[in-house]
């Protein structure tokens, strides 16, 4: 595939594993990523299985990733006078290796020989008999033989190929935040605390603070950071425990990010030479899967395109073939309504689900199961 060139969009975890999967075999590839650089940092993500570790060995990352690794942490679930509930323990929250999101991104990055444009993003999408014509932002406009969105679960690229984000993702009635209010805000423990159809935690594996609140879809601009502030101190309001305390850190947040639980449903994965890769083509918000699968995805997309030669229409086919299936756990459920439920009684439980070590060993064994669930096939690792 020394001939194909290929451009991705999005430099999170899902572009530059397969980036870096695709320039072993040849390919020239190139990364826009509308970010100025790489985010560092970030919440904690995990992986979970035989099948998980299996493709980050054949990556040839495996071992920087468990040198990274953060350790799962035991959550403890506690009421307004900040008696303890429950525990969550750090293997449910963990997975077996739990890594910060802009580490994983970091070793990605540093295994990818290939060309990055940072700061830059796509406005157009113009497919030929023989390449995708593509117009950046900023760039000057190049052809390339396929064109990948991995840019997430609010994708520029599935917007332009396959239509407005309303036909295809869908509002979970939940959103979350992401806020850095000072390391000081847990005193090294980790507490999760609950309100029918609100949850805040400090000290967890997400950020120093995490929020979850049931909502109607909220109508702001993404960019605007100071109005979303605003919507998470509104959601808050006349809360108990220590939520004014933590309201009251939010205007002054290191970094903060708040988005909507969403899910991610698309008839087909690709359009020509056009395909959508992780959260732009199966993606559902906190679900617990999601980088697990796009890095299996990634693994999936790049062997099948090396299987077929680079004809993309037999490879795009193959890997919706494999991912459909294994991908079905992200079109399931809502972590919605199992971080912050609706009701003290959904709350009650909810917690007994961590009291009991029968209830707690089903849904580590799903989970599994689930991480599992695909016959991976042993695509050769060189060119």
């Amino acid at each position: 595939m020394k001939n194909l060139t290929v451009l991705i969009s999005g430099a999170s975890i899902a572009g530059p594993a397969l980036a870096c999967r695709l320039a072993r075999y040849g390919c020239t590839v190139t990364v826009v990523e509308r970010a100025p650089a790489l985010r560092p940092g970030g919440q904690a993500v995990d992986f979970k299985g035989a099948t998980h570790r299996t493709v980050l060995d054949r990556m040839g990352i495996l071992d920087d990733v468990l040198a990274q690794r953060t350790g799962g942490q035991d959550q403890t679930i506690v009421d307004a006078a900040g008696r303890v509930r429950a525990v969550i323990p750090g293997e449910f929250t963990g997975g077996e290796i739990e890594i910060r999101r802009g580490d994983l991104a970091e070793i990605l990055y540093a295994h990818t020989d290939c060309e990055y444009l940072f700061g830059d993003t796509i406005t157009s999408l113009t497919e030929t008999a023989d390449g995708v014509d593509v117009t950046f932002a900023h760039a000057e406009p190049r052809r390339f033989d396929l064109v990948v969105g991995a840019d997430g679960i609010h994708s520029n690229v599935r917007r332009l190929a396959f239509g407005p984000e309303r036909d295809y993702v869908r509002h979970l009635g939940y959103h979350y935040a992401l806020a850095e209010l000072g390391e000081d805000i847990a005193d090294g423990e980790a507490a999760m605390y609950n309100e029918p159809g609100r949850m805040a935690a400090v000290g967890g594996p997400k950020a120093s603070a995490f929020f979850v609140f049931a909502s109607p879809e909220l109508d702001y601009d993404r960019t605007d950071t100071e109005k979303q502030r605003q919507l998470l101190m509104d959601a808050y309001r006349g809360g108990g425990w220590r939520l004014p305390e933590l309201m009251a850190r939010v205007p002054q947040a290191r970094e903060f990010y708040l988005d909507s639980l969403s899910r991610v449903t698309i008839d087909r994965y690709s359009r020509g030479r056009i395909v959508l890769l992780g959260d732009a083509a199966y993606g559902n918000t906190l679900g617990g899967f999601g980088t697990g699968l796009a890095v299996v995805g990634a693994y999936v997309l790049a062997g099948e395109l090396r299987e077929a030669a680079g004809d993309h229409r037999v490879a795009f086919a193959r890997y919706e073939e494999l991912m459909r299936d294994y991908a079905k756990v992200s079109q399931r459920g809502s972590a919605g309504p199992f971080l912050a439920p609706p009701s003290p009684l959904r709350i009650k439980l909810r917690d007994w689900t961590f009291k009991s070590r029968f209830l707690l060993g089903l849904m580590l064994k799903a989970t599994d199961k689930f991480a599992t669930d695909i016959e991976l096939p042993d695509y050769a690792s060189e060119s």
